[in-house]
């Protein structure tokens, strides 16, 4: 169930493509959408934007909203990932005791800090039905998006996009 090579070149020029027709934050929404509709692995897909020492959700994609719209560094595994800037693999999240629980069905999760100049911006949380969902393509693979979220993320954090 992993990204392979040829996925990961192919889903990269369309998420370039489609940063390049809708330049700043409002690409963030098609992003999430194609990355969900292309990798069925990839269950719920959210991109959070860090704003003090709160992730707020700018952008997601999935069978249902999640309640946590709004998360502080210090918890979660979406707070790690910030707080530590690394991705982070979950591959259970049922035994992971700082794991926010957001839908019943999930048992695994990747979140990948989006960073620019030696600070995180924000991050991708992508979650999963199956235990062990996302291994190290994955992980490579969403560390290139994230690369390409930077610009989108920092006019959302600037004002420039629809949000300010």
């Amino acid at each position: 169930m992993s990204v392979t090579p040829g996925e990961a070149d192919a889903a990269l020029g369309e998420i370039e493509a489609r940063i390049a027709r809708r330049p700043g934050a409002g690409s963030l929404g098609e992003v999430c959408e194609y990355l969900r509709r292309t990798f069925p692995h990839y269950r719920w897909v959210g991109i959070y934007r860090l704003n003090g020492a709160m992730l707020d959700l700018s952008a997601w994609n999935g069978p249902a909203a999640t309640e946590h719209t709004r998360i502080p560094i210090g918890s979660g595994i979406c707070g790690r990932a910030a707080r530590e800037d690394r991705t982070v693999i979950v591959d259970d999240v049922r035994v992971a005791p700082e794991y926010l629980a957001c839908f019943r069905e999930t048992r695994s999760e990747i979140v990948v800090p989006i960073h620019r100049d030696g600070r995180v911006l924000g991050e991708i949380d992508i979650d999963g039905n199956e235990v062990g969902a996302f291994d190290g393509t994955d992980r490579a693979f969403l560390e290139r998006v994230a690369e390409w979220l930077t610009g989108p993320l920092s006019s959302e954090a600037s004002g420039r996009g629809p949000h300010g």
